[in-house]
């Protein structure tokens, strides 16, 4: 670490959820255009679904000049988009998820979410109680009613379709990391120096199978890339979950101190929104992380969320200690997802 690293950052990507609630223009509608060429484009796969076309498949000739511009404010903007102006009423749930594939290979590669194959997933109760899941993996905790706290996914960028939303709750939160950092320079140097230093953690079986699960990884919160570019991968359950496992030192005081902070100041500069049906958050995973408020499903709805990763062709280049974690740490490459350097796109 250099003076600078403890330094504040700056720059669109610092934003407060004050003052996205007083400029709303990272809430971004489609264009006119859009609606008739999803429709064209949707009817000229014939019965074709993901994985089985890309973005060349799905021709958008309007809207693509769009989602490029969208893509750059990803990468070298606020690093949130949420699109509106999809309807999902519209479409048949297997269309539905044929239109949000299709849109989102025009953003980047879509990855393999586990070691499974999923790579369209649906994130919604699960549990067939409604009980919310508090405790265990990631994946048990989402696939439930219950909160979920601050985290990123493996890749460059998320990307979120509401298909439908609960009666109550569900608040999506999204918070800058940048804005993070930069609050912490200010005010505990000493804590955000912490977070720039190494700390075990590791993925559950549930995502990345049995072998992978086995190797716990050291990897700082907080990184800078060759050229400097700010990163945070980060999800205090799977620092958790590398706790007691061979070889892994147990977390210190300053560790707790640092990630409680991390926490606190998360929770004092995000933003919060309802989710509503059709509308679509992409996030970039380098300087956002994201959670959401417990919710209730009932007679009036179900919450259900279409989840797709994507590495981004624009995306930063990476430290080089974040390879075991990321497959590659090239600027652009293809890098991330539950497989490394495998695309979720049929050959």
């Amino acid at each position: 670490m250099t003076p600078e690293t403890l330094s504040p950052i700056g720059g669109r990507a610092a934003w407060t959820g004050a003052e996205l609630a007083q400029d709303t223009g990272w809430i971004m509608p489609l264009p006119p255009a859009a609606t008739q060429e999803i429709d064209a484009a949707l009817a000229g796969l014939g019965e074709r679904a993901p994985p089985r076309f890309a973005a060349a498949d799905f021709p958008l000739p309007e809207t693509a000049g769009f989602l490029a511009r969208v893509a750059e404010e990803l990468e070298h903007g606020r690093g949130l988009v949420r699109l509106t102006g999809l309807d999902p009423a519209r479409y048949a749930p297997a269309d539905l998820k044929r239109v949000f594939w299709g849109l989102m290979c025009h953003l980047g590669t879509p990855l393999p979410q586990n070691t499974t194959g999923e790579i369209l997933a649906e994130v919604k109760d699960e549990t067939g109680s409604g009980a919310a899941v508090s405790a265990g993996t990631a994946r048990a905790r989402s696939r439930s009613t219950g909160p979920l706290r601050w985290h990123t996914d493996k890749c460059d960028l998320l990307a979120l379709l509401c298909a439908s939303n609960g009666i109550a709750g569900g608040v999506s939160r999204i918070v800058s990391t940048v804005a993070i950092q930069d609050a912490m320079a200010a005010r505990c140097p000493d804590l955000l120096a912490v977070l720039y230093e190494d700390v075990w953690r590791a993925r559950p079986a549930d995502e990345e199978g049995e072998g992978m699960a086995s190797r716990p990884f050291p990897m700082p919160v907080f990184a800078r890339g060759p050229k400097g570019d700010f990163t945070s991968q980060y999800s205090r359950t799977y620092v958790e979950l590398a706790q007691g496992q061979p070889g892994v030192p147990p977390l210190t005081e300053r560790q707790v101190a640092a990630m409680d902070r991390l926490a606190a100041i998360a929770d004092e500069l995000c933003i919060e929104m309802p989710f509503e049906p059709g509308q679509i958050q992409l996030m970039n995973q380098h300087v956002t992380y994201h959670g959401r408020t417990a919710y209730a499903d009932g007679a009036g709805g179900k919450r259900n969320l279409l989840r797709i990763w994507l590495a981004s062709p624009l995306s930063r280049a990476l430290p080089a200690g974040h390879a075991g974690q990321w497959g590659d740490v090239r600027a652009g490459a293809l890098r991330g997802g539950a497989m490394p350097g495998r695309s979720a796109l049929a050959a």
